[in-house]
């Protein structure tokens, strides 16, 4: 027997708050009746089996939606103030329970305890940000009327219904809860699918979402392969929010698009980093080493492909590979601070990845460092990569391998290295690096993507919870967070009200008169800026 397969027979070490009644209590929440087989959830540091999933049928979706739209009534009624004290409780509960988030994080994901923990942050910044701009956000805007005094408009912004939020194993405890508070603040219900490797987390937040105070059933858990699940909680939302693989995503766009629902979807990315031969390698190489292996690569915004200019290129491809190697050495399996790299999702991602690389090597490219799988850590463990002469026919150079993988390229003229930049069909995430903002701005200018982020990977943007982000191309549609990731899930109406009858035909008054008249109101009100 090999290690491995020792691993998997033996009971996980589980950390002492995760107790067999918690995953218990927190599987019960799943809207399921139990005629479906249930899934098997496992540690991914062992592979040993911890929980089993049960899994929703069509048949307990559609119960679920009812469930929500039943509470999502009271819900909406509710006065905003009363509802957003609901996530002003949340967010103390959150980061009260911050150790035993990080632990169930840990288990479906396998990643560290520094990104489990940071995760676990993301849903009270969402919270903090959305209580500070809500009530401006979906407040009744009085806007002016066609004719000025005598009409008004008034833009309401109303909860859609019910929301489906499908979330991916990437953060399934940030994004689950984060893509779902904004709907909830807004008056909607929401039926979430979290995958079936990492629900206990997104679980266990809904489970502190009823203890603030949301009303029974305003919240659903549906789980389930894609295949199984998707068309049926598709065809009963009112609006979808989606984050995963483009191919998929299509598929999410189709359904939204045959039922005339809105969607918003968060997608993949090939992202590139482009570091000028002024930047600051003593900063940049930290930046550079975080944005492409930081969650073990597994991050839609991480960096796959790394652009240095001539004069810095081999110090910088010294320095990568030095910091790649400093993490391989502090690779580990633990509920705690200590190792600085975690562990791959699952086996089935792991040997993805890995079927990367070995087409790159296999095609010619370098390994400069790592390209190994580390069994002897965990099933699911596969070293920081770096790697050089990546060319075209390689698998890596164009598709997403959502691994600690990178290509770092060599070149001279800064066109030429926006043109490489660009050159694929994603466009969720680019970084540039230089100590001068202003080079680095007109370069960043001229990228193709919905996040630039100047001398930093990906944090930048992420964290700032008040502008809109989103990617382009084929990265997604839609945005999450700043004002549009609340008012996508509402309904905009606009309420005209004529307080005498202008508007009308005017009985027995020729048209050319009528005609004549309007030309003239339309000219006076533009002179004196009334429209």
């Amino acid at each position: 027997m090999n290690t491995t397969e020792a691993k998997k027979e033996s009971a996980p070490a589980l950390p002492a708050r995760i107790t067999e009644a918690l995953i218990g209590r927190l599987t019960e929440m799943v809207a399921a009746s139990g005629t479906a087989d249930p899934y098997s959830m496992v540690e991914v540091y062992t592979g040993a089996v911890v929980g089993a999933l049960p899994q929703s049928t069509p048949e307990d979706i559609a119960t679920a939606y009812a469930t929500a739209r039943a509470a999502q009534k009271e819900w909406a009624a509710w006065p905003l103030q009363r509802r957003l004290e609901v996530f002003e409780r949340a967010h103390d509960l959150i980061l009260a329970e911050y150790e035993t988030i990080a632990d169930l994080i840990q288990i479906g994901c396998g990643k560290t305890r520094r990104m489990a923990f940071e995760e676990s942050c993301d849903v009270p910044m969402v919270i903090s940000h959305y209580l500070k701009t809500a009530r401006r956000v979906l407040k009744p805007k009085r806007r002016g009327g066609p004719v000025p005094l005598i009409t008004t408009s008034t833009e309401e912004h109303r909860p859609k219904g019910v929301v489906a939020v499908i979330a991916p194993w990437n953060f399934p405890f940030a994004i689950a809860l984060s893509d779902s508070m904004p709907a909830l603040m807004a008056g909607n219900g929401v039926v979430l699918k979290p995958d079936n490797k990492t629900a206990l987390c997104a679980l266990f937040g809904v489970e502190l979402l009823y203890k603030a105070g949301l009303p029974k059933g305003l919240f659903q858990v549906v789980c389930g392969e894609g295949p199984d699940v998707g068309p049926t909680l598709i065809d009963n939302a009112d609006f979808v929010m989606f984050t995963g693989s483009t191919a998929t995503g299509r598929v999410v766009g189709e359904g939204a698009g045959r039922n005339l629902i809105g969607c918003s979807l968060e997608l993949g990315g090939k992202n590139p980093m482009i570091v000028l031969d002024d930047a600051n390698l003593d900063e940049v190489i930290p930046g550079a080493s975080f944005a492409v292996f930081a969650n073990s690569g597994q991050a839609c915004m991480h960096i796959e492909r790394i652009y240095v200019q001539d004069r810095l290129y081999d110090e910088f491809v010294r320095r990568l590979v030095t910091a790649a190697d400093e993490l391989n050495a502090e690779i580990g399996a633990a509920y705690e601070f200590t190792p600085e790299f975690g562990s791959l999702v699952s086996v089935q991602h792991m040997e993805r990845v890995a079927a990367h690389v070995e087409d790159a090597r296999t095609k010619g490219a370098t390994v400069l460092t790592g390209g190994k799988a580390r069994p002897d850590i965990g099933p699911a463990f596969y070293e920081p990569t770096v790697l050089t002469d990546v060319t075209p026919e390689m698998t890596h150079a164009s598709a997403e391998t959502f691994g600690p993988v990178v290509s770092v390229y060599r070149f001279t003229d800064e066109q030429d290295a926006i043109r490489l930049a660009n050159d694929t069909s994603y466009g969720l995430n680019a970084s540039v690096w230089s100590r001068d903002l202003a080079r680095a701005n007109r370069i960043g200018a001229q990228l193709e993507a919905g996040n630039i982020n100047i001398n930093d990977g990906f944090v930048t943007t992420y964290a700032a919870k008040a502008t809109p982000s989103g990617g382009v191309k084929q990265s997604g549609v839609g945005t999450r967070h700043g004002d549009q990731g609340l008012l996508k899930y509402t309904d905009t109406v606009n309420i005209g009200v004529q307080k005498r009858q202008v508007m009308a035909a005017r009985a027995g008054l020729p048209y050319e008169k009528q005609l004549k008249t309007t030309l003239t109101t339309l000219r006076l009100m533009r002179r004196l800026r009334l429209r």
